[in-house]
This record gives C-alpha cells, structure tokens and sequence, in this order.
C-alpha cells in the first residue's frame, strides 16, 4: 500500500509517498480501506517537531472515513465492509495519510450511507473537537451568549452549528467573504477579526457565557473583557503556546471558568461520532469542503492550511 511518510522532522518536503506492507493486526484493531482523510493544522506540528511523535519514520493524519476490511481478534459489532470514520490517530498511534490504516475500535464509528466519505473524514476531528468544547467542557445550554472565534476554520463553522443548535444565541468572527455563509449556519453575529474595536463590537451584543477560541495567545484580553460573570472560556488552540491574562482583576471579579482542552484525551470518541452523524443525518449540521487532494499531493495540502483563508476542511483522496 501507499503511504505518506516523514523520515525526520522540517517543512513539507519531507513527506515522501512510500509502498509499505501492512502489518498484522492486534486485539482491538481495525483494518480500514481509506476512502477519504481530513487535513489538520494538527498534522503540521507532528511533522515540523513542535509534537514530537513516538518514532521515526511517521504517517502524520488524524481522520479518516473508509470501509472495514479486517478486523482483529476481540469481539467487535462491526463487520467487513462497513463504512466507517474516525479521529485520534497521528500521535500514538501511526497516522491517516496512506491508503490502507489500521486504527483502535474506540476511535471509529459506523458512517450512515447519507454522508459521503468526504464529509466523515472531514468532519471528524473538528467534531469531536467543538463537540467536546461546547457540551462536555463548557455544559453551553439553550439560552445562552457563545462567542466562537475563527467562526470560518475546521473547528469554528462545525461549532456555530452545535452552539446554534443547543439553542445558544452565537456570535462569531471571520474574514468578510464568509459572513453570509456563517450566518446560513447558524451564527446571529458576525464580525470581520481585522476592525480595531472588535471588543466592542462583540461587547455591545450582550456579554458571552461560553467563549471558544483557538488563539488565546491574541484574545485573551477580549475574552476577559466581554465574559459574563462566571462565563466558561475553552481554549483549543495549537499555537498558542504561552498565555497572557493581562486584565487578571477582571477575570477574578468575574470568577472566570478556563479549559484548555486537546482532542486527543477525549476517553469517547465513538460516543461523540455517533451523535455528529446523526445530526448529519438529521440535516442540522454540515460540514464544508474548501478542497480536494490526492494523496501524492498532501504537502500541497499542509500548505493550503497556513497559504489562504479556507472556509471549511481539506481533505486527501487516496
């Protein structure tokens, strides 16, 4: 089989397509035929050293959707032939970018018929990821303000569409050419990153009781500013590496709730991809693709994440 792979860390052009042989499978594993595989900012640190991973050579992708086609020796419901999708590989366990992968039975769910292969390995991480953020860190309930920064990216549009339907009144921000469609989705308030009042902005629609943001390095300082008492800010940036809380009084006064959250340790993984599918099944939420790859291209991918604005995922045809 074909697969991506990087012999030392540095810039895309140390990904090289290999023919590797597969290896046998253990207890609990899965043998999935990749059908589709979602690109990650995620995939770009594994391969540039800010993560390290567990041993080199390595296959970088979180996500994947595609068909079973062999499964290990412990009891599963699943069977070959099953479509299926899932997220969580690419840290400790090889990665997504190869035509063949072999993945853990709590890291997957069945893929309803109704949603393309694309759309599975699309959604897949950014799902789990806001789905993760929104219920199960910050408890967002009906009623609620939910500022959601970066409104247009992976992560942000997926989760206006949760925010929006829990019930929550969303506000979100993104470049100008997106606003339309965001408000489509779901979002009551939509403001462009690059004005200088943005605080302001945002504060005069009423103060947020969930904030999620992707850049706590840049807007920390705006989150303290428009939270309501005892709001909840989710941090689940990859970039943000340090972290300034320069009005500290205001968030004491305010007796503020921070999570800083990764992916990676959600213990229910499966749980959570089985309620993404059938909300998409169920038409409330959607997942958008900026655009296609093969897998011969995944360096040309990785460089669409930070070379223009997207709105939406990426996502590699094997």
């Amino acid at each position: 089989m074909r697969k991506v792979c990087f012999h030392k860390y540095g810039g895309v052009e140390v990904l090289q397509l290999e023919e590797i042989k597969s290896r046998k499978l253990e207890g609990g594993e899965i043998r999935i035929k990749t059908k589709a595989i979602g690109v990650n900012p995620v995939d770009t640190y594994f391969r540039g050293g800010a993560y390290k991973v567990p041993q080199l050579p390595w296959t970088p992708g979180s996500d994947f959707a595609g068909v079973v086609e062999e499964i290990g020796s412990k009891k599963s419901d699943l069977k070959v032939g099953d479509r299926v999708y899932g997220t969580g590989l690419g840290r400790d366990i090889d990665g997504t970018y190869s035509e063949s992968i072999i993945a853990p039975q709590n890291n997957l769910a069945v893929l309803p018929d109704q949603i393309e292969f694309e759309e599975g390995a699309a959604i897949a991480l950014v799902g789990v990821t806001a789905w993760r953020a929104l219920v199960d860190h910050a408890n967002l309930i009906s009623g609620e303000k939910c500022l959601i920064h970066g409104g247009s990216g992976g992560v942000g549009h997926v989760a206006v569409q949760i925010a929006e339907g829990i019930g929550a009144e969303v506000t979100t921000t993104a470049r100008s050419e997106y606003h339309e469609k965001l408000k489509q989705l779901g979002a009551k308030h939509v403001f462009d990153y690059n004005v200088n009042n943005l605080t302001e902005l945002i504060g005069n629609t009423g103060q947020m009781d969930v904030i999620l943001d992707h850049r706590c390095d840049e807007y920390m300082e705006l989150n303290i500013q428009v939270a309501s008492k005892n709001a909840r800010i989710v941090g689940i940036g990859q970039e943000d590496t340090q972290v300034i809380i320069p009005n500290f009084a205001i968030a004491r006064a305010k007796e503020l709730e921070l999570y800083m959250m990764s992916m990676f340790n959600t213990p229910n993984i499966s749980t959570i991809l089985d309620e993404i599918s059938k909300m998409m099944v169920e038409g409330s939420l959607e997942v958008s693709l900026a655009k296609k790859y093969p897998l011969e291209a995944a360096g040309e991918a990785q460089e669409r994440i930070y070379s223009q604005s997207n709105m939406g995922k990426i996502v590699i045809i094997p």
